[in-house]
């Protein structure tokens, strides 16, 4: 099953990711995780295994935590959907140093690829500048792409930038799926040895 946007998450992700630096990434449930580790695992991304609708909201929190620090949220229309309310909240917080990249194909990939209502036109871009988002936008093509990385990596946020991509499956690339592993090695690549305390 493919969607009408030209643009490949398999693409679209490792741009998002290429010269990082120490850039922290929290990627959404599902699809998005496996687009992180596919473009190469890092210490410094936290992946979620469960929990939908919260990365934007553990993103939100890491962003308060390291105010010093660049947040990526990389995470997927279904998993935005069902976190709408995460929206107001960081609207409200305001954090300049964090920014959301919906990675969307219109589809509930984990559940059997069923259209998602972005499908039917609603606006993820519309709904963060209604809330309070300093920048919003929605790109579907190539050359729309670094601009909106431009965003991400660069405009003081919050940003949320919506990224049409191809509704086509990728395989599977699966990062390692113990939290408590996940959780500990993000802790020491961001905090070094106040990591132990």
């Amino acid at each position: 099953m493919t969607s009408q946007h030209p643009l490949r998450r398999r693409e679209v992700v490792p741009a998002l990711l290429a010269d990082r630096g120490d850039l922290l990434v929290v990627s959404g449930l599902g699809s998005t995780t496996y687009d992180c580790a596919a473009a190469g695992d890092h210490p410094l991304n936290f992946y979620l295994w469960g929990a939908m609708g919260g990365a934007a909201m553990i993103g939100l929190g890491l962003a308060l935590a390291q105010p010093k620090r660049r947040v990526l949220v990389i995470t997927g229309d279904g998993e935005m959907l069902m976190g709408l309310g995460s929206l107001a909240t960081i609207a409200t917080r305001q954090p300049a140093n964090l920014a959301i990249a919906v990675i969307d194909n219109e589809r509930y990939g984990e559940t059997g690829m069923q259209a998602t209502h972005t499908a039917s036109g609603i606006d993820l871009a519309g709904m963060a500048r209604a809330a309070g988002f300093v920048t919003t936008t929605t790109v579907a093509r190539q050359d729309q792409l670094d601009g909106a990385i431009r965003l991400l990596r660069k405009e003081p946020g919050p940003v949320l930038v919506v990224i049409k991509v191809d509704a086509a499956r990728d395989p599977f690339v699966l990062p390692a799926r113990d939290g408590a592993l996940l959780k500990h090695r993000f802790r020491a690549a961001l905090l070094g040895d106040a990591a132990a305390y």
